[in-house]
């Protein structure tokens, strides 16, 4: 995971819009599109140039590479997740003032993508802190047995 570093400086609470539906959707969209660039690519400036200044210090193109290396080689299809909205596995929240963590997965079949991302407040817009991609199996819900039932009352 390319982990989000220590905010540079704290941002008041009052300046900092919590995104909508739409908006948390579409960060966690345009991730996932420029991290399948970048692995189709294998050139990582552009994810590292959208980032926040943070995470731009902390990993460098081919530290971004190496990190990548395994999502790569697994050959998921990333772009695939521009078709479906997120499923989130906890509700997306402010870790702190200016830093917003969005985790979920997208359910596709036969494989899932999760993610865990955060986002850093910049000059007004979200920006990219964090980033944690991986294939993960959707666990089938199989119908359990039934109920059983309830024991007789004796008066």
């Amino acid at each position: 995971m390319a982990a989000p570093v220590q905010a540079q400086q704290a941002v008041p609470v009052s300046s900092v819009p919590v995104p909508d539906e739409l908006e948390m959707s579409k960060l966690i969209w345009t991730t996932m599109a420029a991290v399948d660039h970048a692995n189709l690519s294998g050139n990582y400036s552009v994810l590292r140039d959208l980032a926040a200044p943070g995470f731009q210090m902390a990993n460098d193109p081919a530290k971004l590479t190496q990190i990548f290396t395994s999502l790569r080689l697994s050959g998921v299809d990333l772009s695939n997740t521009l078709l479906l909205g997120p499923t989130y596995t906890m509700p997306p929240r402010l870790e702190q003032p200016g830093l917003l963590r969005v985790k979920g997965l997208f359910g596709l079949r036969p494989t899932a993508i999760a993610f865990d991302l955060y986002f850093q407040w910049v000059n007004g817009r979200w920006r990219l802190f964090g980033v944690s991609i991986a294939p993960a199996s959707i666990a089938t819900q199989q119908p359990g047995p039934p109920p059983a039932p309830a024991p007789a009352k004796s008066r």
